[in-house]
């Protein structure tokens, strides 16, 4: 399998964003992104993937984190789309249950070339830090439009706001592992019947 690592920038009036991923690294993570809990979950992502995510991002944070989240989740959908390339010999698909305490959350992704995000999560507060939980919905959808993805999200139980989104993101990260990982048994095959993801 040739080298699974892409760079993509955004540059728009809200926000400048570059993204570099290794689907084939080992955890690596280095992130300015302005938004010190987000750093903190997509630290998980790169960890509990050992996918190496090298993020920088300036935003209009004087307004809200609201563009600068939303960009991030759009910027790696096409930084993780550019880097699988066109899917032979995946896994294709990936999932993972992780509890943290209290709470547990359920992680299934599909590389289905079909963009779908369904999220079953009631954050027990508006906020964590100064970051509006709302904005985790705005991150994933942005993803899962751009990396083509079908993905769905539960947080089954959990009443601290910090430990939900935790389990979530690192769910998220081991479900991205697996559905990447290239499988030895399809020697390079679409795992599709339909011959194209």
């Amino acid at each position: 399998m040739t080298e699974r690592v892409a760079t993509v920038s955004r540059d728009t009036s809200e926000t400048q964003i570059t993204v570099t991923v290794n689907l084939d690294g080992t955890g690596r993570f280095k992130a300015e992104t302005g938004v010190p809990f987000l750093d903190h979950m997509l630290d998980q992502i790169a960890r509990h993937g050992l996918i190496d995510l090298d993020i920088v991002a300036k935003g209009d944070l004087h307004i809200d984190d609201h563009h600068t989240v939303e960009d991030l989740g759009i910027t790696l959908g096409q930084a993780f789309d550019q880097a699988i390339g066109d899917k032979r010999g995946i896994r294709r698909y990936g999932h993972a249950y992780v509890p943290l305490d209290e709470a547990l959350s359920r992680v299934v992704i599909d590389f289905s070339g079909r963009p779908g995000l369904f999220m079953d999560v009631e954050f027990t507060r508006a906020a964590i830090g100064r970051l509006d939980t709302q904005l985790f919905w705005e991150f994933f959808q942005g993803f899962v439009n751009h990396a083509r993805v079908t993905l769905h999200i539960d947080n089954i139980k959990g009443f601290n706001a910090h430990h939900q989104a935790e389990t979530i993101f690192k769910a998220f990260g081991r479900a991205l592992r697996m559905a990447v990982e290239p499988d030895p048994r399809m020697a390079g095959q679409m795992p599709s019947t339909k011959g194209c993801l």
